[in-house]
């Protein structure tokens, strides 16, 4: 461990400074936090709903983002395409710097699938112009259902089944019925109902 840090000072510094952030002797830390600590996903949240999803496992089992970490217990984490298989040797409460976060854990993850092995849904020739209605069916079919747009309109645009918008359309100043001068009943406003 000392040969590791002693060829770089600035690691060496990062690492003690980690140490002395980290748990004392006895205590643990949760696993969002640590995963977060060590960079294998970008936010504290994004790990907590990782493991709330139950796309991480502590020694086979599924855990809460509030379960105590150990050094020595094995981490899998499901994160975008790949699984990744990691054992604790150092607990840290801070995020570090990616040389640092590499030395708190044994990588056993299998290796990434090679970029050419993954091909590049709805790519087109430079130069082809517009897809046709034929074409575009056939890069949706190639990207699947997630592809750019599946989800419809952001909420409360009025999309179809969006209880979120208004009842009365837009609800701005003008509009179809919302005419100045008077109610939402179409009488004048200020006098008296009609019967």
């Amino acid at each position: 461990m000392a040969s590791e840090s002693a060829e770089d000072p600035g690691t060496a510094a990062a690492v003690a400074a980690a140490e002395a952030a980290g748990p004392s002797s006895g205590e643990s830390v949760r696993i969002d936090s640590w995963i977060w600590s060590v960079r294998l996903v970008k936010t504290r949240s994004l790990g907590a709903a990782a493991c709330k999803g139950g796309h991480v496992r502590v020694n086979g089992e599924r855990v809460k983002p509030s379960h105590s970490l150990r050094v020595g217990d094995e981490v899998r984490l499901r994160a975008e395409t790949r699984e990744r298989i990691v054992v604790v040797k150092r607990l840290i409460r801070k995020r570090v710097g990616a040389p640092v976060a590499v030395q708190c854990y044994i990588d056993n993850s299998p290796p990434p699938p090679p970029r050419d092995a993954v091909a590049p849904a709805g790519v087109r020739d430079r130069g082809t112009g517009r897809p046709t209605k034929r074409d575009r069916r056939e890069m949706e079919r190639l990207r699947g259902p997630a592809g750019p747009g599946a989800f419809g309109p952001p909420a409360g645009f009025g999309g179809p089944g969006d209880q979120d918008a208004p009842a009365g359309g837009t609800g701005g100043r003008g509009g179809r019925g919302a005419r100045r001068g008077r109610d939402s009943r179409g009488g004048a406003s200020g006098g008296a109902a009609r019967p």
